[in-house]
């Protein structure tokens, strides 16, 4: 682990994915994650309304977007370091966990604890019940060493992937304010939030904005309900400077890949089984998305693995990793289409 406080901080265990050189020389994905939580996820078989409801712990695990990204760009074979918050007896936890999993983090203490998430997955209804409080209070000063930390960390990353909620008390323009210094420090910022966070760092614009419908809703002050309503979200996102690259996903349907080259729709993939939870879906597609753009694919073609590996983390119930085989035996059921009907402006 590292802290915000260590100028040069070592790692306590390499992070490549593959395990060697080749891994190794890749460059790192670096990610934010301002509130973070430990997700538990207990199973019951049933639940009685009366009495008590016996249950198994299914995990425990450290959560929260960017640390999920971090993860799931590790196991895809990547190198990631996960910036993050930590405070009280559940950051403590938090920290040791990630230590455990050996993922490379960089933890900057804050006042107030940090927050415990839970999904309770019913076994008779294969249902899954993502419970999530606020979380902590964050100061000004938290939210500066915050981002003076992920400056610190970005060295030579290409791509630094900003997910997840805000906490309360920063201000709306966070991101924005991220997106600024991370374009100074000759990085790109990627980002994967809602509500007023994801409007405040409209205005300033960032490299990649991923949208999930109910986030593309509250953008648009109506329905997203198919390729049509994405096509006029992401188009207004490019042409304001809002994104370079602009992602919406559609559910079951898919996602909308929009760039300065085209917009193209891309359909998801049969399930090999009953979806158990969506939770972590959003965090896996954008892992999978940015692990191959750092490899040298394509937006659109990267965003193909990205709805494989949303797809096979619906089989999962809760934010547990995706299979990987799972993920890139749906990669190839995944259909494109260019929208030929919509000339880009000014392309």
């Amino acid at each position: 682990m590292r802290t915000a406080a260590t100028p040069e901080p070592t790692t306590a265990r390499s992070t490549d994915g593959a395990g060697g050189s080749e891994g190794a020389s890749k460059p790192a994905i670096l990610t934010l994650t301002m509130n973070p939580a430990v997700d538990l996820c207990w199973e019951v078989g049933h639940l009685e309304v009366i009495g008590k409801n016996r249950a198994r712990v299914r995990s425990v695990a450290a959560g929260g977007g960017g640390i999920n990204v971090a993860r799931h760009v590790v196991r895809l074979g990547g190198r990631a370091t996960a910036v993050h918050t930590a405070g009280g007896e559940v950051g403590l936890r938090l920290n040791r966990l990630l230590d455990e999993e050996g993922v490379d983090h960089v933890a900057v203490d804050i006042d107030e604890g940090t927050r415990e998430a839970l999904v309770l997955f019913v076994a008779e209804s294969s249902r899954g019940y993502h419970i999530v409080p606020p979380g902590p209070h964050l100061h000004d000063h938290e939210g500066r060493r915050s981002l003076d930390a992920l400056v610190q960390a970005v060295g030579n990353c290409p791509y630094v992937v900003a997910s997840g909620s805000l906490p309360g008390g920063l201000p709306d323009d966070f991101y924005a304010v991220a997106a600024r210094r991370v374009r100074e420090a000759g990085s790109r910022l990627v980002l994967d939030t809602s509500g007023p966070a994801l409007r405040g760092a409209l205005a300033e614009g960032v490299f990649l904005l991923r949208c999930n419908r109910t986030e593309a809703e509250s953008l648009t002050g109506r329905p997203v309900r198919g390729f049509d309503d994405a096509v006029a979200l992401n188009e207004h996102l490019l042409t304001t400077g809002a994104a370079e690259i602009a992602v919406t996903t559609l559910g079951e349907l898919g996602a909308l890949c929009s760039t300065g080259h085209g917009h193209t729709e891309l359909y998801a993939p049969p399930l090999p089984g009953e979806p158990l939870s969506d939770a972590g879906a959003g965090d896996s597609m954008v892992a999978a998305l940015i692990t191959q753009m750092v490899a040298g694919e394509d937006p659109v073609s990267a965003c193909a693995l990205g709805v494989a590996a949303a797809a096979a983390a619906m089989l999962t119930p809760s934010t547990e990793p995706f299979d990987l085989d799972t993920a890139r035996s749906l990669r190839s059921q995944v259909r494109t289409r260019p929208r030929t009907d919509v000339r880009r402006r000014g392309v």
